[in-house]
């Protein structure tokens, strides 16, 4: 731990929040901001004076676009802001385009609030509650609005259909969505007054300031982020009849014009439902009712069931383990980044040894080559996630020797360092079990000489289910993103600038190398933990108040540090030391 970060701790071990947690820190004051005139520098580098308050669109709609696709909002001084923003200070502008990764999200809320329009105008009494993604979109349901979450309102093809007809008739009128500031009070009070209370709950923990609320028609809401200017731009969606609800399906980021083809993730799909059903049971479904816990005496509790759900689950798999008619010898576990991996197969082995099993661990991650012989992605970024960053040959050898009873030297991978380092010896018994573990455990090319029936395969993700309200979710990136931040920093040496670059990286990886073989699993193991973002807050925001506001990477911290801003912080001292999150956040039971 570098002497800064000690001071940051408390005596606890807790991150001591700085001063301007808030958002990150801010660019030094500019004397030109104080003129009649600000200068703006548009992409390539040229540079305009314009008169202080002219519309960022009034600058960009001048220039030559940078993309062939609608622009939908602009980025100003290294932050996505609306296309509106009166330009009151000097800085870089440019416009965010409907093939970017913002124009994406963007889209997809934009389609989000026109579905919700569309659903109160056919259905007055009835509210829409984006539940999940599901086959690369989102899985939404409907309730009565005076009633409870659960109490599903099933929809038939004709009532899909018929929604589907109503937004493709607000989409080509192009209806404007207006934004507007309010206060925290005002915007209660809209809420409230349009019977949205999820929304009226989450504002009761929102700090001072203005609260932006988008209008649409007759309908108001509030977003996570920007919403494009109007409804024109959003024609390419689907919608699907999924009994008892509906898929809003929409494009991938880069083709806003296609939809992607249909997958069925089964197992996926089971292990949403019923992670679903047992959060309905608790009453535990947007921030709101966590802030409330925290704010209560009743979040330990809610905390020890969490983590009782997933020692359930983690000995569950045992059993499966044991019982399964092929008597495996290896177990193979993956998912994609952050998903708590490494305590999972921990945790497991435990569980292992408590049927009788003495099971070996192997890291895939230790299994790295040396970073110089890493391969680079197209952007000249070393791609951690590349198949090829295994030493695949050395793997094979120490599994096949291991396999045969014989006695071996596993290595042990240095982050810091970038190299191979020595490792324990280990050796596997005759009835013993090995576990692989690592985001390429599931692909076939790992250990293709090794029968499938020796193999029994096990995918873990976070999938959350915790909403911000009805109509925001939270997506599992976020939440892996969000760990890895923490992890990075904490254990890895990276700070969020470093982890932020690579992101992109890692989100094709896992998309090209993992996400392809999920449904091959035996089993889906969900690591997430409802009330994991509240208690990862007080270790992510001093990491992401680091990045400077010129870096490429700051428009994502402020993005990140503002939905952070949602939840009540959780003190570290709740969290059990055999839970998953230690792996984040350090003081855990287990040695990494």
């Amino acid at each position: 731990m570098s002497p800064s970060q000690k001071q940051r701790r408390s005596k606890t071990g807790a991150f001591l929040p700085p001063a301007a947690l808030a958002a990150p820190a801010k660019a030094p004051a500019d004397a030109s901001a104080t003129g009649p005139t600000v200068r703006v520098t548009l992409p390539g580098g040229k540079t305009l004076k314009v008169p202080r308050g002219t519309p960022a669109i009034e600058v960009l709609k001048q220039i030559e676009p940078t993309s062939k696709y609608p622009m939908v909002a602009a980025r100003f001084r290294n932050k996505v802001t609306s296309l509106t923003r009166p330009l009151d200070k000097p800085g870089e502008l440019e416009g965010v385009h409907l093939d970017s990764a913002d124009g994406n999200m963007i889209y997809s809320r934009s389609l989000t609030f026109v579905l919700i329009r569309a659903v109160g105008e056919l259905f007055p009494g009835l509210r829409v509650h984006i539940n999940h993604s599901l086959n690369r979109g989102y899985y939404a349901e409907l309730y009565q609005k005076d009633g409870i979450l659960g109490d599903v309102i099933p929809l038939n093809e004709k009532d899909v259909k018929a929604i589907a007809r109503r937004m493709r008739d607000i989409i080509a009128h192009d209806e404007p969505i207006v934004r507007e500031e309010h206060s925290v009070e005002k915007a209660i009070a809209l809420f409230r007054a349009a019977g949205h209370m999820d929304k009226v709950e989450l504002l009761k923990y929102a700090p001072p300031g203005s609260v932006s609320v988008y209008r649409l028609g007759g309908e108001v809401n509030h977003f996570y982020g920007q919403l494009a200017p109007s409804t024109g731009c959003l024609k390419v969606f689907e919608l699907v009849a999924e009994s008892p609800g509906l898929v809003l399906r929409f494009p991938d980021a880069g083709k806003p014009y296609e939809i992607p083809g249909h997958q069925t993730y089964e197992k996926m799909r089971e292990v949403l439902r019923e992670y679903e059903q047992w959060m309905r049971v608790l009453d535990w479904r947007t921030v709101a009712q966590l802030n409330a816990l925290i704010d209560s005496n009743r979040v330990r509790e809610y905390v020890l069931i969490a983590e009782a759900l997933h020692e359930k689950r983690i000995a569950g798999i045992a059993d499966m383990i044991r019982n399964h008619p092929r008597r495996p010898r290896i177990v193979l576990l993956s998912g994609p980044s952050s998903s708590g991996k490494t305590t999972s197969t921990k945790r497991l082995a435990i569980q292992l040894r408590v049927l009788g099993y003495r099971p070996v661990v192997i890291e895939l991650d230790d299994f790295f080559v040396d970073r110089e012989k890493t391969p680079k992605d197209a952007t000249g970024e070393y791609d951690f996630e590349a198949l090829q960053a295994i030493d695949i040959p050395r793997l094979q050898d120490c599994v096949r020797r291991l396999l045969k009873g014989e006695q071996v030297r596993l290595p042990k991978f240095s982050f810091k360092e970038g190299r191979s380092l020595d490792g324990q010896t280990v050796v596997l018994g005759e009835k013993d079990l090995l576990i692989l573990e690592g985001i390429h455990a599931l692909n076939d090319e790992l250990m293709p000489a090794i029968p499938d029936g020796l193999k029994f395969k096990i995918y873990a993700s976070p999938l959350t289910h915790l909403n911000i309200d009805d109509h925001n979710r939270i997506s599992s990136s976020d939440a892996r993103l969000i760990r890895r931040l923490v992890r990075d920093f904490n254990h890895r040496g990276y700070d969020a600038v470093d982890t932020i670059r690579r992101w992109p990286s890692v989100r094709r990886g896992e998309r090209r190398n993992i996400f392809p073989y999920q449904e091959n699993a035996d089993v889906i193991f969900n690591s997430a933990l409802p009330y994991e973002l509240a208690a990862l807050k007080p270790y992510a925001l001093p990491v992401l108040s680091r990045v400077k506001p010129t870096a490429p990477e700051y428009a994502e911290a402020a993005r990140l540090v503002k939905f952070l801003g949602y939840f009540r912080p959780l003190d570290h001292e709740f969290v059990p030391r055999h839970s998953l999150l230690r792996e984040f956040i350090g003081g855990s039971c287990f040695t990494y």
